[in-house]
């Protein structure tokens, strides 16, 4: 079976919990989240999660992941498949590491694996990697446009 690691970071002027906020107010995802359009469901370990996703410019797509983390200020984290387990799974992962007193740096990563990665490699690369970055850049304009 393959896989593949797609995965990116920035430092935010910020607290843990102030991140921490910000992603699991789900609700307000539409406002400033150009690459997780919506997502609803509780931020809480064995839930299902309802997310959609439109990496820059390509197509949206729906998922319902289980959340496998969701430990307050440091990670959530959850397991999303497409059609069934083992064709296209995606384990994607926040993870907020505290650097200095007010600032953090933010990871996202998805580790995917399956029958279908490599033929879906380029477009990660492509497709995914920029909205992980994209979304990286919201996070932290909201982050420290907050008083």
């Amino acid at each position: 079976m393959s896989s593949y690691l797609l995965q990116t970071e920035i430092e935010i002027d910020a607290t843990p919990a102030q991140i921490w906020a910000i992603l699991t107010d789900f609700a307000a995802y539409p406002a400033w989240n150009p690459f997780i359009k919506y997502i609803h469901g509780i931020p809480q370990q064995g839930d299902r999660l309802e997310v959609r996703i439109q990496p820059g410019g390509a197509k949206e797509m729906t998922f319902r992941p289980e959340v496998l983390t969701a430990d307050a200020g440091r990670e959530l984290r959850w397991l999303g498949s497409f059609l069934l387990p083992g064709v296209f799974d995606g384990e994607h992962r926040f993870v907020i590491e505290p650097l200095a007193t007010g600032k953090v740096r933010f990871r996202q990563s998805e580790r995917f694996s399956g029958m279908l990665v490599p033929i879906f490699k380029g477009s990660l690369e492509r497709d995914t990697k920029r909205g992980f970055e994209e979304m990286n850049r919201a996070l932290k304009a909201r982050a420290e446009s907050k008083p």
